[in-house]
């Protein structure tokens, strides 16, 4: 995109600038990079070992803390673990990119249609009214409470302790699914709404799983945990497949705006034992698919089930027609849908001087809504003290604008623009900004973009508007 600045009736250069201007002479890498390509990791790989286990991406994520790493992060199984949910978590610009698409995903499902309301419910339920089951609920227990009553069980030293089956009924459960916490606020829903059909529940939160043992070793059960998203949606029975099918659409597509492969996102379509009818979407890893997100038509069972006795309760209205609705469920798992975007963002990028497979550029090319940083802002050749004051109010201008910005310019260690926009480019984020003495003579800055490495003149005043237009546009694409 061509930039300029307008000053007395004259457009400013727009061409990109021929000297160095950030703490030491401009590379020669710099001169060329423009014209450097960029490939997908898997295709630029080309079925080595390193793209299948994914250990450049790995890197990358744990260098620019996307990810965090741990002891019990194994070598042989990085990627795994973070699928499954049992890792160290994410990083501070993981949780900004979940985060951004959790708010992408929240528009979609409640922008575009009326009758869809966002609720909450707790991560854990109240105990068991009957005994405990003996099914493979994930339990919420004091440790203390569950030692006195293992000893209290195997030595009987305290005859009046709580029982093991005693401290197991009074336990809380822990939400293995968003879905019960929904159903239970149908009725106030359908209230809302006239007890008019077909409406919505939309709600985001952290379940909880068991990790299957041969994951691990010495056969233990280990919970991992995963950031979910549901839309609950109640129509009649007389529309459900229809619906299932516009949302399959809808979903695919929107998985799909986001990536800059949209063919590695499908569908699979499947029945469960009772002949419920539901679609898969998937990501295709280096390794293989990966579900990430899960549509089915459960029917009246699930809500049936919540409301017992009285089913007068559960009527909505369909036309003329008073109807026990159907359920739909679309549950995402988020946490695998960020990491299928690293996938799918990073690009390999020749380094002009040299040729040496290790020493690619990486460029994690998310797109501009889910970016967790727009812009870094950096500083050049001039006085310094004047120069950090320009970035401290831009700063706070496009912060204040919902811009989120990378300080380098508080960065105290020297390096080249070369070394800067590598570690900017691996950050995923959209533009470099450098504040130079000619920001202090004419209000001119450079605008270095992420996606075509062109190096471009505006105006400061117009920084603000340029990149809110700039990620509006990307979002409406």
């Amino acid at each position: 995109m061509a930039l300029g600045c307008r000053q007395g009736g004259r457009w400013c250069s727009r061409t990109p600038l021929r000297r160095s201007v950030l703490r030491g002479r401009l590379s020669a890498a710099e001169g060329v990079e423009a014209g450097s390509s960029a490939r997908p990791y898997a295709a630029a790989a080309g079925g080595r070992d390193e793209a299948a286990s994914g250990e450049e991406l790995l890197e990358v994520c744990w260098r620019r803390h996307f990810l965090r790493v741990g002891a019990e992060t194994r070598p042989e199984l990085p990627w795994r673990a973070y699928l499954s949910g049992c890792h160290p978590g994410f990083g501070p610009l993981g949780v900004a990119l979940r985060g951004n698409l959790a708010a992408q995903w929240w528009d979609s499902v409640l922008a575009f249609r009326e009758q869809v309301f966002a609720v909450d419910a707790p991560l854990h339920g109240p105990p068991a009214a009957a005994a405990p089951p003996a099914g493979p609920d994930l339990r919420l227990l004091h440790l203390e409470t569950l030692r006195e009553a293992l000893q209290s069980r195997g030595c009987s030293q305290e005859p009046g302790g709580p029982s093991l089956e005693e401290v197991l009924g009074t336990a809380g459960t822990l939400r293995e699914s968003l879905l019960p916490g929904a159903l239970a606020q149908y009725v106030g829903c359908l209230e809302l709404v006239n007890r008019r059909l077909p409406c919505g529940l939309a709600q985001i939160g952290v379940c909880f799983h068991s990790v299957p043992e041969k994951e691990h070793t010495k056969n233990l059960q280990r919970i991992g945990e995963r950031t979910t998203s549901l839309l609950a949606w109640f129509s009649s029975p007389r529309t459900a497949g229809q619906w299932l099918d516009y949302w399959l659409r809808q979903r695919l597509q929107w998985w799909r705006k986001f990536a800059v492969g949209p063919s590695n996102f499908s569908s699979s379509d499947f029945k469960d034992e009772e002949g419920r009818r539901g679609f898969n979407l998937h990501y295709s890893f280096p390794w293989g698919t990966e579900t990430i997100e899960t549509l089915k038509n459960l029917g009246d069972t699930e809500l049936v089930q919540m409301y017992p006795g009285d089913s007068s309760k559960l009527l909505g209205r369909d036309g003329r027609k008073n109807v026990i609705p159907h359920v739909l469920s679309v549950s995402g798992n988020l946490d695998r849908g960020a990491l299928a975007y690293l996938f799918d963002s990073l690009q390999l990028a020749e380094n002009p001087l040299t040729k040496k497979r290790n020493s690619q550029r990486k460029v994690l090319k998310l797109h501009p809504c889910l970016a967790p940083l727009k812009v870094a802002l950096d500083v050049g050749k001039g006085p310094a003290a004047e120069l950090r004051q320009v970035c401290q109010g831009l700063f706070n201008e496009l912060t204040e604008n919902r811009i989120s910005v990378w300080p380098g310019y508080l960065e105290t260690l020297q390096v080249s623009l070369e070394q800067l926009y590598t570690k900017y480019d691996e950050m995923s984020i959209l533009f470099t900004v450098l504040i130079t003495d000619a920001t202090l003579e004419n209000g001119v800055v450079q605008l270095r973009s992420r996606d075509t490495t062109m190096k471009e003149m505006i105006h400061i005043s117009r920084l603000k508007d340029f990149l809110t237009k700039y990620v509006s546009s990307a979002k409406n694409v």
